[in-house]
């Protein structure tokens, strides 16, 4: 597989909570840190997402902002 998207991460499915029409899914990408896509409920279940399942979090965007206190 070849992606266009640069910022890729090897995680795996910590948790899954499944809604009417979307999914909001929970990978841990490395001890202690946590990323939450949601993605529709069609969509997790054609990938057979369930917990324990290594996965890969793939993020596109054009701007990244970063916040201080």
């Amino acid at each position: 597989m070849k992606l266009s998207t640069r910022n890729t991460f090897k995680g795996t499915v910590k948790k899954i909570e499944l809604g009417a029409v979307n999914a909001e899914i929970t990978l841990e990408i490395a001890p202690g840190v946590e990323v939450v896509s949601i993605i529709t409920k069609s969509s997790a279940e054609r990938l057979s997402l369930a917990e324990g399942k290594e996965v890969y979090a793939l993020v596109k965007a054009t701007d990244v902002a970063i916040a201080v206190d």
